[in-house]
């Protein structure tokens, strides 16, 4: 339950009491996929109540976002400013790593949150979309945290240290409860094989642009994967 609690205190800005000591979660990191059920549910709770597709993607995102303490969605800009910067790997490192937030920090974040924003509108039941998108986007976050190779000192590094690479047999095992929801099994599983697919392909990319991964592009797999998990699933 201290690696649970640890875990919701660093994902979530839940007002959770005495912070746990974080090594707790460090040691079981596998255990993401619970803090997307977390903010999923809270999410799902709330928008089942909406009868408005449009309304309820606006607040089902707003809720995710505001949970999370836009920790991960800080991430996404970054990696964007990294993305978009031109030159030697050194420069685009500096560019993600820095306090300023430019024209590829921007474009990021309103690229992935318009295609979760459309996407949502487009999924039934809404509810169990954002559920599924969280869950899965923790997965991905699972992924990389044991698998990325770090290119820096940071809380990515210190994370990773703690990782084996079974980890990414109980992260994935987590998310087999979304099978129970109300949507086709085909999706679910397609879902989380997409979950996989995008934290490969920023592995590979973080690998050729940074050297490595750090905290940002840990950050940016969970938006870039709920995103691309909800347009998955509105498009099948």
């Amino acid at each position: 339950m201290k690696s649970v609690l640890a875990l919701l205190q660093f994902c979530t800005a839940l007002p959770l009491g005495k912070p746990v000591e974080f090594e707790h979660f460090a040691r079981r990191s596998y255990i993401y996929p619970l803090a997307g059920y977390v903010i999923g549910g809270i999410a799902a709770g709330i928008v089942a109540w909406i009868g408005s597709p449009a309304v309820g993607a606006a607040v089902a995102l707003a809720v995710v976002l505001i949970l999370s303490g836009c920790n991960h969605f800080d991430g996404l800009l970054d990696f964007g400013d990294g993305l978009m910067a031109h030159g030697s790997r050194e420069k685009r490192i500096a560019a993600m790593t820095d306090r300023t937030t430019g024209a590829g920090a921007v474009a990021a974040g309103i690229i992935v949150t318009l295609v979760a924003f459309a996407g949502l509108q487009d999924t039934a039941p809404l509810w169990a979309a954002i559920l599924t998108a969280e869950v899965s986007a923790k997965v991905a976050m699972s992924y990389l945290t044991t698998l990325g190779v770090p290119f820096r000192e940071g809380i990515h590094s210190y994370l990773h240290g703690f990782a084996r690479p079974w980890f990414v047999v109980p992260a994935t095992l987590l998310a087999l409860p979304l099978f129970l929801l109300p949507v086709s099994p085909m999706k679910i599983a397609l879902a989380l094989v997409a979950a996989a697919g995008i934290a490969a392909a920023l592995l590979a990319l973080s690998r050729h642009l940074f050297g490595g991964v750090n905290g940002d592009v840990v950050g940016a797999a969970n938006e870039i994967t709920r995103a691309g998990v909800i347009l998955l699933l509105a498009l099948l």
